[in-house]
Order: structure tokens, then sequence, then C-alpha cells
């Protein structure tokens, strides 16, 4: 590709990511260019009095609209499938080229007509070297530099000699310089020191930088690589410490059912004690391994899912725990609309069943969980309420409450066990599926008993939702 692309690029979406970004900003930066250009016409004209000719005025002029009308066409081009993230076809680095040739032509056109040797813009030739430093190749980057200075002399020599006119920069200039040879020399001869030294300076800052952040992209990934690896191999361990406890679980079972034998009320009262902890332990353990999992899993999967049907079957799960505790549940579905959203359903069954699981765990006997679907603020919402009459969240806590192993103090003062793990999963899945999780504490449920917590999770329509 001619040099285009930089020899020790490996990271090519780094590449494309950066000359994207910096397309936009040379755009940006043009339309600013193109309306001081024609301020500065008018201007010169009708109020500094500069007398430029009819020719340059118009000239001038004409090159502000111009340089709007190709920077337009530039800022289409970038947003057309036209322009493709790939080596082998037209791509970003290809607009950065054709910006920065179409700029220097425009620039050598405002310098000759604001007096060539003479005109005071020619020291933006340096601001255009600086700017290809930072996008283009060192190859490419020298080549117009080199052909920019050789254009540059060749052009004061043709105006030292007259075969082209000569356009002085208005009254401005008293005496004209650009009939003086050793100037021109001397000129041109700094100009170009100028321009080469600018380019090895500005291109290899922007070459150094570059490469960092090409050797930090590879330290990220290779990092990410080891905590998956890190990731699975805790999930093993952690999975093979919950076959164990769901065997003593089992037994336990077996114990209270009276299939041993009877039991006096006082071992069953440990028994009973034993199994809750027991189950608690495994909670904890399904805690780290969904942490786990969703570290792991860079994409979920798309289906649609009836939240009606799915709140539906995480509540029957939950009812045994809830009856254990004397806990009632009600669920209510006030949506007008169709309640389908689009997703993962092993996941969004895991964040509801966290969700209610907590409302179950932090509300006190003869307490009332309710969950309710009804339609969101926006149109295409649709929302899932869970709230409750418990021992609410205290305010200095709200802050913190979504984040990895942060339990409330109200919970670790009362023995509620747990991970923390919890709503850091369920704000993930989520957020996943490009949706938002809220809550209130005190709740719209809160009473004498307790103060209560209501969490809102808002979730897009499936019908709506952008693949």
């Amino acid at each position: 590709m001619l040099g285009l692309i930089p020899s020790y690029t490996y990271d090519f979406e780094q590449l494309w990511s950066l000359l994207i970004n910096r397309n936009k900003w040379l755009i940006k930066l043009r339309y600013l260019v193109s309306i001081t250009l024609a301020l500065f016409t008018i201007l010169s004209a009708y109020f500094f009095k500069l007398e430029f000719s009819r020719e340059q005025f118009n000239t001038l002029l004409f090159l502000s609209g111009i340089i709007l009308l190709y920077n337009v066409l530039f800022g289409y081009l970038i947003n057309t499938s036209l322009v493709k993230n790939d080596v082998e076809h037209f791509n970003p680095m290809h607009i950065s080229l054709l910006q920065i040739l179409t700029d220097q032509i425009s620039l050598a056109i405002v310098v000759y007509y604001t007096g060539g040797i003479e005109s005071p813009f020619y020291i933006f030739f340096i601001f255009q070297m600086i700017i290809g430093s930072l996008i283009l190749s060192g190859f490419v980057i020298y080549t117009i530099a080199g052909i920019t200075v050789i254009c540059f002399f060749l052009a004061s020599l043709l105006e030292y000699f007259a075969v082209v006119p000569h356009y002085k920069f208005g009254v401005l200039l008293k005496l004209p310089i650009y009939n003086e040879l050793d100037y021109v020399l001397l000129f041109s001869t700094s100009f170009g020191i100028t321009m080469v030294l600018t380019v090895f300076l500005a291109n290899s800052i922007a070459r150094s930088q570059y490469r960092r952040g090409q050797e930090l992209n590879a330290a990220f990934e290779k990092l990410k690589q080891a905590e998956a690896v890190k990731q699975k191999y805790s999930m093993g361990i952690v999975h093979e410490i919950k076959s164990p406890l769901s065997s003593v679980q089992s037994y336990h079972d077996i114990i209270l059912e009276g299939y041993t034998g009877p039991i006096n009320p006082q071992a069953k009262e440990k028994l009973i004690r034993a199994r809750a902890r027991t189950e608690e332990a495994i909670h904890i353990i399904n805690d780290v391994l969904s942490i786990s999992r969703l570290k792991l899993q860079t994409e979920i999967k798309k289906e649609e899912v009836d939240l009606s049907e799915l709140l539906r079957k995480v509540i029957s799960k939950k009812k045994v725990q809830a009856d254990y505790l004397r806990i009632g549940m009600n669920f209510y579905n006030m949506s007008t609309n169709n309640g389908i959203v689009k997703g993962d359903p092993v996941l969004l069954e895991l964040a509801f069943s966290n969700l209610l699981g907590n409302s179950i765990k932090y509300t006190n006997p003869g307490g009332v969980v309710e969950i309710i679907i009804e339609d969101g603020k926006k149109e295409n919402e649709i929302e899932v309420e869970v709230c409750d009459n418990g021992i609410g969240i205290p305010e200095k806590d709200k802050e913190k409450i979504f984040k990895e192993f942060f339990r409330a103090s109200n919970v670790k003062h009362k023995s509620y066990e747990g991970t923390g793990l919890g709503l850091s999963v369920v704000k993930q899945i989520i957020e996943q599926h490009a949706g938002q999780i809220s809550f209130q504490s005190p709740s719209r449920m809160a009473n004498e008993e307790g103060l209560g917590t209501c969490f809102r999770v808002s979730l897009v329509k499936a019908y709506l939702l952008k693949e």
C-alpha cells in the first residue's frame, strides 16, 4: 500500500479507531479554516484596506468555498460503506492522505496569492506537517514535505524570474523582497530545514507514542488471557468445593425427613441451622461461579424472552424459601404492551432470581415481596419492579451497593450470610442487555416493621432492540 500503514502495526483495530477519530477532528477544524479564510478575505478588502487585487479577492473567497465543499464531501465519505477498515480496500488511512494532500494544495494557493515568499501564511505549512506526522507513516509524510519544499522553492524562483506573476500582500510590505535572489535562496533553505526537522521530531514522537499504545494493547490482551485462565481455574476449584457441600445438604435432608429414624427436637434444631448454613454456602459458591462466568463471557445469546413467563418461573423456584420464612409474594403484570425482550434467558433469570432472593432474605418473617411488570416511562421500554418491606439500605451505603463484595452495614451486623456479589452480577447482566437498574430505599411498601427496598429494572422491548 505504498507504505501508508506503519510496518510495526499489528493491532489494526486500534489503528482504524485512531485514524477515524483524527479524520473527524480534521474535518471539524477545516470548517473553522474555511470560515476564517472567507472572513479574512472580506475584512482585508473592506475593513483593513489591504488593497488586494480583484483577482486575489475572488480567488481567496472562491477557495474558501472550495475548502468547505470538499470538507463536506470528506464528512460524507467517512460515514459511507466505501471506507472499510481493511488494508486491502479503501480505508481511513486513504482518507487521511487525501485530506492532507488537498489541504497542502489549498494552502499553497493561499500562500501564492498572498505574496508567495512574502506571505505570512507559509508558517501554516509547518502546522500541516505536524498534523500529517501524527497521522501518516514516515515515508509518506517525508515525501509530502520534500515535494512541498521543492515546489515552494521553484515557485519562488519562477516569481523571481518573472515567469509567473507575483501577488504582493496588499500595502503592508513597502519594499518587495521576492526579487532578491540571495533572500530567496536563504529563505528556501531555512524553510526546507525547518520542514524536515519538524517532520522528524513530530513523526518520531507520534511513532513512539503509537508503538507504546500497540505494546500496551498487546500487554492488555495478555492480561485478559491470563485473567480468563485464572477465572477458569477458580471456577474449577469452586465447583469442586460445591460438590461435597451438596452431598452434606442431601444428608441433612435425609436425616431431617426421618429416613434414619427419629431425632430429638434439640438435635433437629441444630440440623436445621446446619442445613441453612450449608445452603448459604452453596448460594455463595453459585454467586462466585456466576461472576466468573460473566467475566469470561464476551457476548450474550439473543433470543426472545417473555418476561412474564420468566418471572413466574423465578417466583416458583423461590416459593419454598419464601414459605419457609413466612414471606408473602405477589406478582402483577400491569403491562399493556408486549413484554418480550431480547437476550439470554439464563442470565436474565439469574438477575431476577438474585433480586427476588435478596428481597426474601432481607425481609422479616410476615413481610411481603411484590414483583410488578409495567410499561416504562419511554414507549420502547418495559420495566420490572421487585419491591419489599424488609430492612432497607442505609443512606451511607447507597452509592456502593452495586460494587463487588460490598455488603451493607445493616446486613453484616445482623449476621446475614453472603458475598456481596449478587447485586454486582445483576447490574452487569442488565447492562449487557442494554438496560438500566435503579433502586429506592425506603420503599413505597415501608411500614413500622421495616424500611424496604424497591429495585426497578428497565429493558428495551425486543422489536426495538438493535442487533
